[in-house]
């Protein structure tokens, strides 16, 4: 069991039972997985790329990630339909909370000029997405094997149905939020 979530277990839950005042444990909100997107829009031109972005997407995540093909041709992007246009993973359980540890304590205090992840960025329905620049930030990428700079979309994936609720529990996962002014 990795730390966090051995924290969660032990503190959070309590934490969260005592604010909300829950009548049961189950109603505690939870982190229940975290899906990890990167598109890929020089695949149109180069179909390597895609498969660059796989391979550091799974060196990332210690999972195996699948293709997202398109849905329609666009000619003026020189897009065909069920081309390989991009890469995605979903974690859950053990491999979830080793993703979060590594995000939250190696990869963004790495980040240059790194002030906290952005508040703003629930979707009203106690998810939050955060988007990171680079993935050279993870320590599992090696500089000299990538072939361009590119980033993902992380969307953290909560059982609550309200942003108050997920930024709190987030906020005890200890994500680096930015200070409220």
């Amino acid at each position: 069991m990795t730390n966090l979530k051995a924290k969660y277990q032990e503190l959070i839950k309590d934490y969260m039972m005592k604010k909300y005042k829950y009548s049961s444990v189950m109603q505690v909100p939870k982190l229940e997985k975290i899906v990890i997107n990167s598109g890929v829009g020089d695949a149109t031109k180069d179909a390597k790329l895609v498969e660059s972005a796989k391979n550091e997407i799974e060196a990332i995540t210690g999972q195996k990630a699948i293709f997202t093909v398109s849905k329609k041709s666009i000619a003026t992007f020189r897009l065909r339909e069920n081309q390989n246009i991009g890469v995605k993973v979903t974690l859950r359980g053990e491999r979830m909370w080793n993703f979060v540890e590594k995000l939250v304590n190696i990869a963004l205090p790495r980040t240059k000029d790194f002030k906290g992840i952005p508040v703003n960025s629930f979707d009203g329905r106690g998810n939050y997405t955060l988007g990171i620049k680079e993935q050279i930030i993870f320590t599992e990428v090696e500089f000299d094997q990538v072939k361009k700079v590119r980033g993902f979309d992380v969307t953290f994936v909560t059982s609550v149905k309200n942003n108050e609720e997920a930024f709190d529990l987030l906020t005890a996962i200890k994500l680096p939020f930015q200070r409220k002014k």
